[in-house]
């Protein structure tokens, strides 16, 4: 294990766009530097690269990047990324807040590059425990060894979610997958996509324009795709000062927030390219060549691999009719479910305050509330949108709550007592 065997103030778990900004928020921060490290599962820096599609834009602007919010004057915002790759005023003449996701992920690697010191790449943690008689102090357990920390950092990001029943295989993929697994296609016949989210319209998007003699199938629940809501006033529900209203709210209010705004994040699809499906649908019907197919108001009741093929079995949530549709390959855009941080605490998971539905209690500042005897911090990015709102998940607000985690951190360390030694 790399970064050597004493006690670190932080150890940071993934090393996606959340422990990035701390990375970042870290190294800005005024005062002694805190002894860090990170644990990435990768064997090298990446954020979602099934899904980098040629021309699919980000859905946020670039000033919500990693650092912007918390500190305008950093070098690692993507104003100074673009500065550095020659392209700024390319940039301004676009004339778009809003990026491709290829150009994104490449700031993301442009900042991931200044930490690699730091990050113990190709490295799995196997589970965080608190060090007997020391309770201010935390192991985290690794494929490579282990490291003791004052703070851990979970940001284990988003886990592909699958209905139940589906399984992964060669011919049926998660959306996560869509770019590694197409060049594994050879001249298909038929492609179903089932999902009527912004990765189901893009896959379906990227299947019909990469195949253009194979016939594309949309298959989900939805009349059609629903746009996204991106208004002014919806987005104030991503701002930082959100995140305090929405802690603060009443768990009755807190489930009336997420359901009336669910629509700027969840199932829902960028209306320009809702419109450009439309329109090629319309204009294939048009010449009789219709390729790019709606199953609406439907679901898959079955799904079998046979012979190097899928056959799917779509049924009507009208009137209960079912059609037999064979493929060469089903995507499943169905999302991501927030992974667990207690999966990776175990037993110190157990001995942590609950809330009335079971899930750790959090504070303000990320923090997890520990078990008596437990005094290390134990931080959470990511799995919070009960807490912290509907930007947990999101880029929206990274570079704040990295700030705050680092503010809440640095405190605890400058308030840790000295040791006395003899004389």
């Amino acid at each position: 294990m790399h970064g050597g065997s004493g006690v670190h103030d932080v150890v940071g778990v993934g090393f996606g766009p959340s422990n990035l900004a701390l990375a970042i928020a870290l190294v800005e921060r005024s005062g002694d530097p805190l002894s860090v490290r990170f644990v990435e599962r990768q064997e090298r820096f990446g954020w979602h690269r099934g899904m980098l599609i040629e021309d699919a834009t980000m859905q946020v602007s670039y000033l919500k990047d990693l650092v912007t919010l918390r500190n305008p004057a950093s070098a690692f915002g993507f104003l100074s990324y673009l500065h550095e790759r020659g392209r700024l005023v390319d940039f301004i003449n676009y004339g778009s807040a809003f990026p491709t996701r290829i150009e994104f992920h490449d700031y993301l690697e442009w900042a991931a590059a200044s930490f690699t010191g730091q990050v113990d790449y190709g490295t799995e943690v196997l589970g965080v425990a608190a060090v007997p008689g020391e309770p201010g102090l935390l192991e985290v357990h690794t494929n490579r060894g282990a490291l003791r920390t004052r703070n851990v950092v979970l940001a284990t990001g988003l886990v592909p979610h699958l209905p139940d029943g589906v399984v992964a295989g060669e011919r049926v993929w998660h959306s996560r997958d869509l770019l590694l697994r197409v060049s594994t296609l050879c001249a298909p016949r038929r492609l179903i996509v089932v999902g009527a989210g912004q990765s189901a319209a893009e896959a379906v998007d990227h299947l019909h324009r990469t195949f253009p003699t194979a016939q594309v199938d949309a298959v989900f629940a939805r009349y059609g795709y629903s746009p996204a809501d991106d208004t002014a006033f919806a987005n104030r529900v991503f701002d930082p000062a959100a995140v305090d209203d929405f802690f603060r709210a009443p768990p009755d209010v807190k489930h009336m927030i997420r359901g009336y705004h669910a629509n700027t994040n969840y199932s829902v699809v960028d209306p320009e390219l809702i419109e450009a499906l439309y329109r090629r649908h319309y204009h294939e019907k048009v010449s009789g060549q219709e390729r790019l197919r709606f199953h609406n108001v439907s679901r898959v009741s079955d799904a079998v691999e046979v012979d190097g093929r899928v056959e799917l079995a779509v049924e009507s949530m009208i009137d209960g009719s079912r059609q037999v549709l064979t493929a060469d390959a089903v995507v499943y855009a169905t999302g991501y479910r927030p992974s667990d941080p207690a999966a990776l605490l175990g037993p110190l998971a157990d001995g942590c305050p609950r809330d009335a539905e079971g899930r750790l209690v959090l504070h303000r500042d990320y923090r997890v509330e520990t078990g008596d005897g437990v005094t290390a911090g134990v931080y959470v990015q990511g799995a919070t949108e009960h807490t912290h709102g509907l930007s947990s998940t999101l880029l929206s607000n990274v570079a704040v709550r990295a700030g705050e985690i680092v503010e809440s951190i640095a405190a605890a360390v400058a308030a840790r007592p000295v040791p006395v030694t003899g004389s």
